[in-house]
C-alpha cells in the first residue's frame, strides 16, 4: 500500500492520491532530485502479481515514452521498487474533458473543433509510430485552463510491430466508445482509435452518446448492428462537411474510416473552409454490411469486457468447452515446465551475479559523444538508436534527457536511450485569413506559440461573420518557434450613420431600432415629412444607447404640392401623365 510521505525508488515522495483506475492508482509526488511535481502511476497490488498485467503496464511506459508532442502527457521514468511497478509522468493541473461535459452538457462547434484538432494532432504522432491508444474517451483527455489538451493514459496502448499481449477472447476499454471490430473480438488497429475519436466528436457537439442501452451487451450490439445516428437531425445548421467527418470516423467497416489520425486531422483543418460549404453527404466506398451472422458467431465464442472488467457477452458451446479443456491441459504442462525453469533462474541468479544498482549520471546538455562516454564509464549500455526532439533550451546535438531518467537507480548493463536536441522546433505559418480564429488559436498554442487576438474595424455589410480571421501579423510561409508571438485580427463590425435626407421617418426608426439608438423627431406638429437635418453626422460611428435627433421641414406652403418627390407621389403622377 502506498502512503503519504513514502518514497518510491528513494526519489519520488508521495504527496497525495489523485486518482484510481482499473489497472493502476495515480499519486501526486515530488521528484526530490529535480525538485518538481510529477504524477506517479503505480500498478494495483492485486495486479502486480499477474505477469500479463505487469507486461502490459510496462508496455504502456515503453510506448508512451517514445512519444513527444505538446498534446500528449510526457513519460519521465519507469521502474519497479519493492514489488511496486510504477511510471512517472508529467503532472497536469487541469480537469478531465468528462468534467467539462458534465458542467456544460455540450460544446460549441468552434470549441469542439479546437479540441478535436489537438487530439488528432497528438494522436498523429502516436499513429506515425504505430502505437494504438485503444481507450480514447473524455476521461482520458485532460484540458488545461488555457484550453490546451493533453491525452493521457496509454494504459493499453501497444506497438503494432511489437509482441502483442492481448487478452484471449476479450476487449478492454469503455463500451460506449468500443469499435465494432473489437466488440466482434478482433484486434485493435489504428482505425479503432479513429472510431473512438469520432464518437467523442459526436458527444462534444450533442452532449450525448450515440448508443444507449440497459446493459453493456445491448450497447455493444448497437455498435455492431445499428447505423450511426445522423447528427444533423439534432443540429440541422451543422455544416455537412462536419457530419461527413463524424460519419467517416465512425464507419462500421474500418476500410471506410480514415487511415490514421493524421488523415482525420487534415480533414478537420479544412472543414469550415468556403470551398466545402456545399459539400455533399458522404458515400462510402466499401459496404458497411449486415453483421448479424458474424455477431452471432462471435458472441458464441467471444468474451467482451468493459473498462471495469465486467463481461459483456459470453456464450460457450459444449464442443468449445471440451476443446478448450484439451488445450488447457497441454498449456498447463508447458506452463509447469516454464515455472520450474523460471524458479531455477530466480534461485540461481543471485549466486552468479551481484550487480548493484547505480545512479544514472546527469548527462543533460552534454554532447552526444561526451554523454555516451560518461554513461559507459558508469557501466551502462547505450541504445542503438537515439531519439531526436525539437526543443528550445538545449543546443542542437546535445542531450535533453535519458530513458530511464537521469538520477534513477539501475543495475550496471542497463540500456540507456538518449534524447538528442534537434534544435528549435519551428512551425510554418499558413494563410489563416477566412478561417475560424478559435481553431487556429488552439492549433498554434499546441506548438507553444503565443497568440493574441485583436479586432480591426470593418463596416457593416462586409462579408465577415465576426469570428473569422481577416489579417495576421506574421506572413504565410514565415517560420515561428516555441514562445514566438503572432497576432490574429478578427473583425470589429462597426455601423456608421448614413445621410438620412432621403429617408422616410419610418425607415429612420427601423434603423435606430435595429442598432439600439433612441430616436427623437422634431417638430412634433404637421410637417412636409422631409428630413432637413440630423444630430449625428453622416459617417460617424453608431453606438448603442445613444440618441439621434432628426428635424423635419415644417413649411406648409403650396410649393411642395407642385414638386415631384417621394413625399408628393401624386405630383409625380401628374407630371408623367402630361
Amino acid at each position: 500500500m502506498i502512503i503519504k510521505g513514502q518514497k518510491i525508488n528513494d526519489r519520488y515522495q508521495i504527496i497525495k492520491s489523485i486518482g484510481e483506475g482499473g489497472m493502476a492508482n495515480v499519486y501526486l509526488a515530488l521528484d526530490t532530485i529535480l525538485d518538481r511535481n510529477v504524477a506517479v502511476k503505480v500498478l494495483r497490488g492485486d495486479l502486480a502479481h499477474d505477469e500479463k498485467f505487469v507486461r502490459r503496464f510496462q508496455r504502456e511506459a515503453l510506448a508512451a515514452s517514445s512519444l513527444s508532442h505538446p498534446n500528449i502527457v510526457e513519460v519521465y521514468d519507469v521502474g519497479e521498487d519493492n514489488g511496486n511497478y510504477y511510471i512517472v509522468m508529467e503532472f497536469i493541473e487541469g480537469k478531465q474533458l468528462k468534467q467539462l461535459l458534465k458542467k456544460r452538457n455540450k460544446l460549441t462547434l468552434t470549441e469542439s473543433l479546437d479540441i478535436m484538432l489537438q487530439i488528432t494532432d497528438g494522436m498523429s504522432v502516436a499513429h506515425d509510430a504505430y502505437i494504438i491508444h485503444r481507450d480514447i474517451k473524455p476521461q482520458n483527455i485532460m484540458i488545461l485552463d488555457n484550453g490546451m489538451i493533453k491525452i493521457t493514459d496509454f494504459g493499453i496502448a501497444m506497438a503494432i510491430n511489437s509482441t502483442q499481449l492481448t487478452q484471449t477472447n476479450s476487449v478492454m476499454g469503455s463500451v460506449h466508445y468500443l469499435p465494432p471490430e473489437q466488440a466482434n473480438g478482433k484486434s485493435a488497429t489504428l482505425q479503432s482509435d479513429i472510431y473512438s475519436i469520432g464518437i467523442l466528436f459526436y458527444e462534444l457537439l450533442t452532449g450525448k452518446l450515440p448508443y444507449k442501452g440497459d446493459n453493456a451487451v445491448e450497447i455493444a450490439l448497437k455498435h455492431l448492428k445499428e447505423p450511426f445516428p445522423s447528427i444533423k437531425e439534432d443540429m440541422p445548421e451543422l455544416p455537412q462537411s462536419v457530419e461527413n467527418i463524424i460519419m467517416k470516423a465512425t464507419a462500421k467497416n474500418p476500410k471506410n474510416r480514415y487511415a490514421d489520425a493524421r488523415e482525420m486531422y487534415n480533414d478537420l483543418k479544412t472543414c469550415l473552409d468556403e470551398s466545402r460549404e456545399n459539400e455533399a453527404p458522404i458515400v462510402f466506398k466499401y459496404p458497411e454490411g449486415d453483421n448479424d451472422a458474424r455477431i452471432s458467431k462471435a458472441l458464441e465464442k467471444k468474451t467482451v469486457v468493459d473498462e471495469e472488467g465486467n463481461e459483456i457477452a459470453k456464450q460457450i458451446t459444449e464442443n468449445d468447452v471440451k476443446k478448450n479443456n484439451r488445450i488447457v491441459l497441454v498449456l498447463a504442462t508447458i506452463f509447469t515446465g516454464i515455472v520450474v525453469v523460471i524458479t531455477s533462474i530466480i534461485l540461481l541468479l543471485p549466486l552468479v551475479t551481484s550487480s548493484k544498482e547505480v545512479i544514472i549520471p546527469d548527462v543533460a546538455n552534454m554532447s552526444e559523444s561526451e554523454a555516451i562516454k560518461t554513461l559507459q564509464d558508469a557501466g551502462f549500455k547505450i541504445a542503438d538508436k537515439n531519439i531526436e526532439q525539437a526543443v528550445d533550451n538545449v543546443d542542437e546535438g546535445n542531450v535533453i534527457k535519458t530513458m530511464p531518467s537521469i538520477g534513477a537507480k539501475r543495475t550496471k548493463g542497463t540500456e540507456i536511450t538518449l534524447y538528442i536536441s534537434s534544435g528549435n522546433a519551428t512551425y510554418d505559418v499558413e494563410d489563416y485569413k477566412g478561417k475560424n480564429y478559435l481553431s487556429v488559436e488552439g492549433m498554434l498554442k499546441a506548438y507553444g506559440i503565443m497568440v493574441r487576438i485583436e479586432r480591426k474595424d470593418v463596416e457593416e455589410g462586409s462579408k465577415y461573420d465576426g469570428s473569422e480571421i481577416i489579417d495576421q501579423s506574421v506572413k504565410p510561409g514565415e517560420k515561428l518557434k516555441n514562445g514566438d508571438d503572432i497576432i490574429l485580427y478578427i473583425p470589429n463590425i462597426i455601423v456608421k450613420y448614413p445621410d438620412f435626407s432621403s429617408y422616410s421617418v419610418d425607415k429612420v426608426k427601423e434603423f435606430c431600432d435595429s442598432h439600439g439608438v433612441n430616436l427623437v423627431v422634431k417638430p412634433e406638429g404637421a410637417t412636409s415629412g422631409k428630413i432637413i437635418s440630423q444630430s449625428r453626422k453622416e459617417g460617424s460611428v453608431v453606438a448603442s444607447g445613444t440618441t439621434l435627433t432628426i428635424t423635419l421641414d415644417s413649411k406648409e406652403d403650396d410649393s411642395y404640392d407642385d414638386e415631384c418627390s417621394e413625399f408628393n407621389p401624386d405630383a409625380c403622377k401628374e407630371t408623367t401623365d402630361n
